[in-house]
């Protein structure tokens, strides 16, 4: 067995049994000495089921004491894990390094979420910390029967109960190597709502000793030189490589395949369903000529995408499939009517690939009726469903192993590669190994929404904003899901043919500014191609946030500039909230905002520079970003020399971790601003690799990020993976405003639009 296979029957068992001691059952109300009488036959069929309301579901030690929690979740790069594992040392009482967090396994772990709407922490955290809690309760009882001492004159430290007068007994001694046998009060959801806590209370903020520290990741090594396995390197014994075969007109299907033009590479097979195209081999580097050498000829649609330059008419005239008004207060369409000033603007966004690091891969072994998969997923518990789905086998029939993947940031090419390896694996007989290729992981990835943004604001004679009006038009934030539970979801469902469900949704600006009439909407449209296209929607990190907000804090400077105010100034005149308008203040104390009205005047020479505020609520958390730019005004060229960047998420876990996220944010988030968009014709993507969709290189990163975390520790933590990415393209665009005096209203921010607006200027 290699060590990769080995992963095949890792289990919550083995684990258990590291020091060789027999599973039985633990309860919380019998003494150590009764348990252990139980009859041996009983007490090996006694493990509980691995069901959300089980406390054995989160929390194992084993029989050296080293505890174990199972993490319905994933970390995507974050360092979540540490966080985690501090979270649970903390209630249990045990030092940090006696806890390693399982993440992601389905045979493991229930259904948290996965790694969702930056809820690792403030709910994925949320329930493994009561159950700790609760666990630790359970532990201290077992203790007092087995020191005959009362629980509440026990204290526990390191794993150790101890008594007053010198008793102590540990945890490997009441429990090590068994399981807890205690009954949850589960909220009967799964997911990221899923909730189960005990009788325990969590500890308060003031006694932690483990949480809130800068705990550092040990991981990182591993991964730098190459000790760490990434899905990449799975292999279990007679496996098969795949390549996938897409067509190069969108929508294109296979009418005629030539086999026999890859008969003489060894063991190529070919597999067709539909539209539905691969080949297998041995060796990999086999399928990959097989699918160069592969005849096809392809059906000839009609181009189904419209000329790039023509996108956003195309989203402005299009019919909305759907339209929601999120927020109305007051009348909106009077008050324009009395106003004495109307400021109007429109906003463009293009469509943004995942452009992880590596186009995924997948591996899927079908045997003896069960079905196993290595994926580098965000959501491994709704990869399991879709898989069962796509075999048309029991959900509990299969187990979706999350093993690190090349990155993600909302739904990438990582469930499609899963889909596809089961396809192949079931036609085959034999494990199959998918591997995408650099085109297809960029250019068949679903892609982050394009969208339209219209803001109007009336001022009165004083220059008081007396009604806002902003909606958002674009393509659907779910015309794939976030997942790939459902197979219509993904491109073996899609390409194979089942019915299709394309889902709506969008969004609206989060902020808290008091405005008497205002008007916050949305509307969707059609997919340009509602089958197996290369531009089809879903989530990309911070899902429409960074579009919304790129429009709405650049109007609300545009509206300040109006007014004459100071774009801070102006802000805080507006606000409601208190951690808003705290969140602000940080920001511009520690960046020492020039307080003033943009643009700045009176610069000259060849370099221009600016600074430009913006901020967002995202599911409780807040941020406030002040960018510094330098605009080169011979070249048009923008460099985002600094950023500032306050944020409060209640109470802060790790501090390490949490920044680091922060700074992951701000690179991926100038990128996105700077430089990135999926080029396309009116046949196909055409951003396939790093030249056709360049992206942030270490030489264009900021010269400094300079972090504020406001903690709150007796606030619930919130969510960090994603609310620093919202306003960071408004806070560049308000500078580059500050600099230039021009406005660029269309991501990305590149040097030809700016030094074009800089020409039309003068």
């Amino acid at each position: 067995m290699t060590k990769h296979e080995h992963r095949n029957v890792f289990s919550r068992r083995s684990v258990l049994l590291g020091g060789g001691a027999l599973v039985v059952s633990i309860g919380a109300a019998l003494p150590l000495d009764t348990l252990m009488a139980i009859d041996a036959a009983q007490a090996q069929g006694a493990k509980p089921p691995l069901t959300p309301d089980q406390l054995s579901s989160y929390i194992a030690v084993g029989a050296d004491g080293h505890v174990s929690a199972y993490f319905g979740k994933m970390d995507m790069g974050h360092g979540l894990h540490v966080a985690i594992g501090q979270m649970v040392a903390e209630e249990l009482d045990v030092p940090f390094k006696s806890v390693t967090v399982v993440m992601g396994d389905t045979g493991t772990s229930v259904n948290q979420g996965g790694a969702s709407g930056s809820t690792g922490i403030q709910l994925g955290g949320k329930q493994l910390r009561a159950a700790a809690a609760e666990a630790r309760r359970v532990l201290v009882e077992m203790a007092a029967a087995h020191l005959s001492l009362p629980a509440d004159k026990l204290s526990v430290s390191d794993g150790v109960v101890h008594g007053g007068d010198g008793k102590r007994v540990s945890y490997a001694e009441l429990i090590g190597g068994r399981y807890f046998n205690v009954t949850l009060d589960w909220n009967k959801k799964y997911g990221n709502p899923l909730y189960a806590p005990g009788k325990a209370k969590p500890k308060s903020p003031s006694a932690y000793k483990i949480v809130g520290q800068p705990i550092k990741r040990e991981d990182v090594a591993p991964k730098v030189f190459a000790q760490a396995d990434f899905v990449t390197d799975i292999k279990v014994a007679g496996m098969m490589h795949a390549r996938m075969v897409r067509p190069s007109v969108a929508g294109a299907v296979p009418v005629k395949v030539d086999e026999a033009s890859i008969k003489d590479i060894a063991g190529a097979k070919v597999v067709w369903d539909k539209g539905f195209l691969a080949v297998v081999a041995e060796k990999e580097w086999d399928a990959i000529k097989a699918s160069r050498a592969l005849k096809v000829e392809w059906s000839q649609p009609q181009p189904a995408f419209p000329e790039q330059a023509k996108l956003y008419d195309h989203i402005r005239m299009t019919p909305a499939r759907k339209r929601e008004v999120e927020k109305h207060n007051g009348d909106v369409d009077a008050a324009f009517a009395k106003a004495a000033k109307i400021i109007e603007a429109d906003y463009e966004w293009p469509f943004q690939s995942h452009a992880s690091m590596g186009p995924a891969c997948a591996l899927v072994e079908i045997k003896d009726g069960k079905v196993t998969c290595w994926s580098g997923t965000q959501k491994s518990h709704f990869v399991q469903q879709g898989l069962a789905a796509t075999l048309n086998v029991p959900v509990d029939a299969v187990r979706v192993i999350w093993t690190p993947g090349p990155g993600s940031y909302g739904r990438n090419d990582a469930d499609d590669a899963a889909m596809d390896a089961a396809v192949l694996a079931k036609a085959v007989g034999r494990p199959v190994r998918v591997q995408y290729m650099r085109d297809q992981g960029t250019g068949w990835d679903p892609k982050g929404p394009a969208s339209t943004h219209r803001a109007r604001a009336a001022l009165d004679a004083s220059g008081k904003m007396i009604a806002y009006d902003f909606l958002s038009k674009g393509f659907s934030r779910v015309d794939v899901n976030t997942n790939g539970s459902k197979p219509w979801d993904t491109l073996a469902g899609q390409t194979t043919g089942v019915a299709l469900k394309s889902g709506d949704g969008f969004g609206t600006p989060a902020e808290s500014y008091a405005v008497e009439n205002k008007r916050l909407a949305w509307e969707t449209i059609p997919p340009l191609l509602d089958r197996a296209s290369p531009l089809r929607t879903s989530h990309l990190r911070d899902p429409v946030g960074p579009q919304i907000h790129f429009a709405s804090e650049s109007f609300i400077d545009e509206v300040a500039a109006a007014a004459n105010a100071d774009p801070i100034e102006f802000r805080l005149r507006h606000l409601t909230d208190a951690r808003d308008i705290a969140v602000i203040k940080a920001a511009a104390e520690r960046a020492k905002w020039d307080t003033r009205p943009s643009p700045r005047r009176g610069q000259t020479g060849n370099k221009l520079s600016g600074r430009g505020i913006a901020y967002a609520q995202r599911s409780g958390t807040r941020v406030a970003i002040i960018a510094e730019v330098e605009v080169e005004r011979s070249s048009g060229r923008i460099w985002a020399r600094k950023m500032t960047v306050a944020h409060d998420c209640g109470q802060i876990i790790n501090p390490d971790g949490l920044v680091k996220c922060i700074e992951g944010n701000i690179v991926q988030g100038i990128s996105r601003t700077l430089l990135e968009q999926v080029a396309f014709d009116r046949k196909t993507v055409t951003s396939v690799d790093w030249v056709t969709y360049p992206i942030l290189d270490i030489t264009e990163t900021p010269g400094e990020i300079d972090v504020v975390l406001v903690n709150h520790p007796e606030i619930a933590p919130s969510g960090a993976g994603e609310p620093s990415s919202r306003p960071i393209a408004a806070a560049i665009a308000n500078a580059v405003f500050d600099a230039t005096g021009v406005r660029i209203r269309r991501v990305p921010l590149t040097p030809e639009q700016v030094k074009a607006a800089l020409t039309q200027a003068i």
